[in-house]
């Protein structure tokens, strides 16, 4: 598999209790490829409060301790929101391979957000492997994400 990113940062994972069995396999996927990964939780399918997963995540990927983050939750919604949260995040809702690619490319997005309850886990993986192995395109592109944040 292509990587996009610096792995000698780990991969951070996330999710609540809808993403739990996602990150699982997320993670089943990030071993057999030999990438390197930190797993934030939750540990269960209990319920829990999705910002208590998505903060340490967007704060790893902040701070530069993660290359890239990895966030579920049933919708997406709740984790993105959560992450975007973070001054150097940027998060971004995928549901289908090519928005996953035009995130990197057109955005520089370091966290991917699954939908759990709208993708299958086949199509998880696949969106997360062309997360990884997206550049990003720079130029007009790079002008845009330049002025995302509110400092």
């Amino acid at each position: 598999m292509n990587i996009a990113f610096d792995l000698s940062k780990p991969v951070v994972v996330g999710a609540d209790h809808a993403g739990f069995a996602y990150k699982q396999t997320i993670i089943d996927f990030l071993e057999k490829n030999n990438i390197p990964y930190k797993d934030f939780g939750t540990n269960s399918p209990d319920s829990v409060d999705y910002p208590d997963f998505a903060h340490p995540v967007a704060s790893a990927v902040n701070s530069g301790e993660a290359a890239v983050g990895i966030l579920v939750c049933g919708s997406a919604n709740g984790v993105a929101i959560t992450a975007n949260k973070h001054q150097g995040v940027r998060a971004a809702i995928t549901w289908q391979d090519e928005i996953a690619a035009l995130a990197r490319q057109h955005n520089n997005a370091n966290i991917i957000c699954i939908p759990a309850r709208y993708v299958s886990t086949d199509d998880a993986l696949q969106m997360i492997s062309t997360f990884l192995g997206t550049e990003f395109e720079g130029g007009r592109h790079a002008n845009r994400v330049n002025k995302i944040g509110c400092i």
